[in-house]
């Protein structure tokens, strides 16, 4: 998998230096700036310790099968902004190259807050994953959704979640996680029938092979 994050840092020397210190046990196999230049970290066929205690779809130890990308960016902590049109141009071939090379399915290219959602919100709700859907690097948001409840209750809607890939463990991170991905126009951790429509939507076109 990929796992996309930001740095959460002043810029991106700060970050550079961080993910290169040892003592701070943090790396990343890549690093892009706002400006668009692509640093490349630790080499694609290694572990990088990116994720930290982190799950998706069934795996556990996401650092030992996932490609780690920073985004060069303040956060939400230093002033959360739009990524700029350099980083996103930079992103786009990097990660194309990269899905391309080890057959990465586009479920699997994730945020941080995806895999680790009690923990982490980024890349956040601005991270622009609908223009990175029009390249087919991530799955799109589902525009047809089905009418009606497809769940019975709470408990069925989070073990859909999970099977999704999400750690249900915190109902309510995962939830917010969920929404900050799929419907970032509205985040606050409640399963409504928007929220059920457009899982269910996810695990029908996946189930059916129209997703991978």
């Amino acid at each position: 998998m990929v796992v996309l994050h930001y740095t959460e840092m002043a810029d991106a020397e700060t970050a550079l230096a961080r993910l290169t210190d040892p003592e701070a046990k943090v790396s990343a196999h890549y690093l892009i700036s706002e400006a668009g230049e692509v640093i490349r970290l630790v080499d694609e066929a290694k572990r990088a310790w990116h994720a930290g205690v982190s799950f998706w779809r069934g795996i556990r130890d996401v650092n030992s099968a996932s490609i780690g990308i920073e985004l060069d960016h303040p956060g939400h902590a230093l002033g959360y902004r739009e990524f700029s049109e350099a980083q996103f141009s930079a992103l786009v071939p990097l990660l194309a190259r990269i899905v391309e090379e080890h057959g990465i399915p586009r479920a699997n290219v994730v945020g941080h807050s995806d895999v680790a959602p009690a923990r982490k919100i980024d890349p956040g709700e601005l991270f622009p994953w609908d223009r990175l859907a029009e390249y087919k690097l991530c799955l799109a948001r589902p525009d047809k959704l089905e009418a009606g409840d497809p769940f019975d209750n709470d408990a069925a809607f989070y073990l859909a979640l999970e099977r999704f890939g999400y750690d249900v463990t915190d109902g309510h991170k995962a939830v917010e996680a969920f929404q900050r991905r799929w419907r970032p126009e509205k985040i606050d951790g409640e399963v409504d029938g928007q929220v059920r429509a457009i899982l269910f939507r996810l695990l029908l076109d996946r189930d059916q092979g129209r997703t991978r």
